[in-house]
């Protein structure tokens, strides 16, 4: 099973990232509730946001800012990022079942 995060970038604060994360055929992505954590080297992963067939949740950091959404016909998650302020830096990843995609790193700075 591999999970591939794609869309991390430098951009200034206030700005907007959308992030991807695919996953390969053999993940039955359908079934499972899927998330995005991040993490900065100083600190542990921060849980961010999940989505399952019960809708969504947010951390309260991001609530407002960040919305996630998943096209399973796709096997693709995404992360909606707006507003982004330089706290915002971190690797970001997805997963899903116990299993962590490699992390694309996005920064925000001026």
């Amino acid at each position: 099973v591999q999970l591939v995060e794609s869309g991390g970038a430098l951009v200034q604060p206030g700005g907007s990232l959308r992030l991807s994360c695919t996953t390969s055929s053999n993940f039955t992505f359908g079934n499972y509730a899927m998330a995005w954590v991040r993490q900065v080297p100083t600190k542990g992963p921060e849980w961010l946001s999940e989505i399952n067939r019960d809708g969504t949740t947010y951390a309260d950091s991001v609530k407002g800012r960040f919305t996630i959404s998943r096209d399973d016909a796709r096997n693709t998650l995404h992360l909606q990022m707006n507003n982004l302020k330089p706290e915002d830096t971190a690797v970001y990843y997805c997963l899903g079942a116990g299993y962590w995609g490699q992390g694309t790193q996005v920064t925000v700075s001026s």
